[in-house]
């Protein structure tokens, strides 16, 4: 049957940057234009490969996940990890064919001169995870280890060892990971209880103690946590190593994956229980001083979760877009439907949210790591309100897309079951929600970050002549309680108000966020998503009254902005 024809709609070989109508304006907006030019090609490829080929390697991911092998054939006691080629095609792909893990840390990557500002990176990792999310997780603490053993480590260490993670020959590149969980610790880093004695070499430690949940247990490096003999109980008496799988002399490490977990999504990708053995690592940076270090790494993960929480959205809200332009039913399109048209909104808006958040956020990062004054206190808040917000919307957004479909929906040969699946990591890894929560409240109260936040809200409504002065006056009262809330959070204590303060700050700067957006761009659905996530998502409303958006958000407009970030 012509599949035009067909009464259920597969989007399966879209291109899903072509087909992504807002994503060029963004583009145009966050990335200087001989940038955007060289990287068009390289978004249009991978765009296809996301909506095609790597889709398919995906599925075939998903239902042969990795297996632990604890012996060879001959008896040998040399454990691997043995992943489907389905999996290792997808790694040569981000890795290797792409530099995900690696092009922050390089000075040329896809044929660009020059470091590769971040925005590049998390857009390609936001199309890449359209299709396959568990990877993005090796991917991201590969990027995130380079980035601290740069910050922290010493010149020996960086001589050693980054060659091999930023090397883009996937026979020779490296991959990293993170061990920090153990049983009684879990979010608790001072209850540390892995300990490190001195070895034979100057800066070498050997490690024993056991690591509850570590993702990539085979990566070639791992950054590790853990207590330091004779070292004071408490946080001040944890330190950060890296860890090598192999020795110098090309033996394994003392240390073995005891088993690997059987999650409830991510399950293309081994995540394991560690112990160590008297492992060799090398500590990174100052001794004692290994959360502050380490949290370095963990923000960096945090934001990358806040981007694939991004591309889930996005892939899952496309995915229902489709069919309800496709699909017929009652002798209508899904998508004429009142009800339909309704419901596809109240999708795209904690999507396109979180999209927004990315781009803010990663221009903040650019700003932060150039040493702009205020950046670090911007970022340091964006982070964690991206992490908190977007990651505990995807759930939602996944599984109302996935009704879209209809029974289809729940089936396991379609895409939606396994972005249910793979959502409900984020609100759990790197921190979960509470954690990440009150992290914005330390943000505000450490780092000064909430009037930055506000002048940075209040620079985006200055720069809007094209949107209603009652929508941006609407914002502007929105935010300052916003801010108000979160003072009050941070002034008192109150931990129980952590999360409704996060969540108030990242539906208003969002929501200014998408309307300066919708202003440089023209984007008339970006503006009225902007409204409705002020209206549905900050503003009190009457829930037995019919949802009416004020007249006056939408009149009284003014000639478009031209300028750009």
């Amino acid at each position: 049957m012509d599949a035009a024809a067909h009464p259920i709609p597969d989007r399966h070989g879209q291109n899903l940057f072509s087909t992504d109508r807002e994503l060029p304006g963004l583009l145009g907006l966050y990335l200087p234009e001989d940038l955007r030019r060289h990287m068009h090609p390289h978004f249009e490829r991978l765009g296809a490969l996301a909506g095609g080929r790597l889709d398919e390697l995906a599925g075939i991911a998903d239902r042969n996940p990795p297996e632990l092998e604890h012996r060879n054939r001959t008896g040998q006691d040399v454990q691997r990890i043995v992943k489907h080629p389905a999996y290792v095609e997808m790694e040569r792909l981000a890795l290797s064919e792409f530099g995900l893990g690696a092009m922050s840390h390089r000075e040329e990557t896809l044929g660009w001169k020059g470091r590769m500002p971040a925005i590049v990176k998390y857009v390609l990792t936001f199309l890449f995870v359209q299709a396959e999310f568990g990877l993005c997780c090796p991917v991201s603490m590969t990027d995130s280890l380079t980035r601290t053993l740069r910050k922290f480590g010493s010149p020996e260490l960086m001589k050693r060892y980054l060659p091999q993670l930023t090397s883009l020959d996937f026979d020779e590149l490296a991959q990293g990971a993170m061990f920090m969980t153990e049983q009684a610790a879990g979010s608790d880093i001072a209850a540390t209880a892995t300990t490190a004695r001195p070895g034979e070499q100057p800066g070498q430690f050997l490690l024993s103690g056991d690591k509850w949940f570590c993702s990539n247990p085979d990566a070639g490096f791992a950054m590790v946590l853990a207590r330091i003999e004779g070292a004071p109980e408490g946080m001040k008496g944890v330190s950060l190593f890296l860890l090598p799988r192999h020795l110098q002399d090309g033996s394994l490490n003392r240390y073995r994956i005891v088993r690997l977990k059987d999650k409830l999504g991510t399950r293309s990708m081994a995540s394991g229980e560690i112990r160590l053995e008297g492992a060799s690592a090398w500590l990174v940076g100052e001794a004692g001083r290994g959360f502050v270090q380490m949290a370095d790494m963990v923000n960096n993960s945090r934001l990358s979760n806040g981007v694939r929480a991004a591309g889930l959205m996005r892939r899952a809200v496309a995915e229902a877009e489709f069919i309800a332009s496709e699909r017929r039913a009652f002798g209508r399109s899904l998508q004429d439907m009142p009800l339909m048209r309704r419901q596809l909104d109240k999708l795209r808006v904690p999507a396109e949210q979180a999209r927004t958040m990315v781009f803010q956020t990663a221009r903040a990062l650019g700003r932060s790591d150039a040493g702009e004054e205020g950046a670090y206190a911007l970022l340091r808040i964006l982070t964690p309100l991206i992490k908190f917000r977007a990651c505990r919307d995807a759930r939602k957004v996944t599984g109302d897309a996935m009704e879209v479909r209809g029974g289809c929906g729940y089936i396991e040969e379609w895409s939606d079951p396994r972005l249910v699946r793979d959502a409900h990591l984020g609100s759990i890894w790197e921190g979960t929600s509470n954690i990440v929560a009150l992290d914005v409240i330390r943000a505000v109260k450490r780092e000064g970050s909430l009037p930055v936040l506000q002048a940075h809200v209040e620079g985006l409504l200055e720069d809007m002549p094209s949107v209603a002065p009652a929508f941006v006056l609407a914002l502007r009262a929105a935010m300052a309680r916003a801010c108000a809330l979160a003072e009050t959070a941070a002034r008192e204590g109150g931990d129980v108000l952590a999360r409704q303060a996060a969540s108030a700050l990242y539906h208003c700067t969002s929501a200014a966020a998408m309307a300066w957006e919708a202003a440089a761009t023209g984007s008339a659905d970006r503006l009225r998503w902007a409204q409705l996530a002020l209206q549905h998502r900050v503003l009190p409303r009457d829930p037995l009254s019919p949802d009416v958006m004020p007249a006056d958000w939408s009149s009284a407009r003014r000639e478009p902005s031209t300028t750009a970030a």
